[in-house]
């Protein structure tokens, strides 16, 4: 096994990760990376996404822990894909999109963990907030939304009021980081 770097054992040891303002911006950060960028700064995003496996306690176990809420959404996404409410292009679901489904999982109890804690909250975040993000990817380009406006909308709003709150249970909780 390979041993660490001073630096990162100090950056590790930081915990940033799991500090709400270091997780919040990593992840706006990524997202439009990936929503604006696409494919072309693939390679950002993956250094973005390396980075935080590499300050996480252990990158086995993280991603041990996000594989279940990364298999869902993709999932789901290219269930929509394939029934048209998405148009990617040529891809059914971008490699992109996979890599922003990463990091939403990595942030989803660390950023995004305040609406996890009420079912309620969830649904409503979920239902509004999700398909409006669709929308503004929509308007970057970043996908088409090639069916009627508003059978889409209640297409996405009644299934992320539903996903969002499944998504946390799913979710695998953050074991605490031991201080060395």
């Amino acid at each position: 096994m390979k041993t660490l770097s001073p630096s990162i054992i100090r950056l590790r040891a930081l915990s940033l990760t799991e500090k709400t303002w270091f997780n919040a911006i990593w992840f706006q950060s990524t997202w439009f990376l990936c929503v604006l960028g696409q494919d072309a700064l693939l390679p950002f995003t993956l250094g973005m996404l390396s980075l935080h496996f590499i300050l996480v306690h252990s990158a086995r176990e993280e991603a041990r822990r996000l594989l279940p809420v990364v298999a869902v959404g993709i999932g789901v996404d290219t269930l929509l894909s394939a029934i048209g409410i998405f148009d990617f292009g040529p891809a059914l679901i971008p490699l992109w999109l996979m890599a922003l489904w990463v990091a939403f999982a990595a942030s989803l109890t660390r950023a995004l963990g305040v609406f996890g804690r009420s079912p309620w909250l969830a649904a409503l975040v979920g239902g509004i907030g999700v398909p409006f993000n669709y929308a503004v990817g929509a308007k970057m380009g970043a996908v088409n939304l090639p069916m009627d406006p508003i059978l889409t909308g209640a297409v996405l709003i009644t299934i992320w009021a539903m996903l969002l709150p499944a998504l946390y249970r799913v979710a695998k909780p953050i074991p605490p980081v031991e201080q060395a």
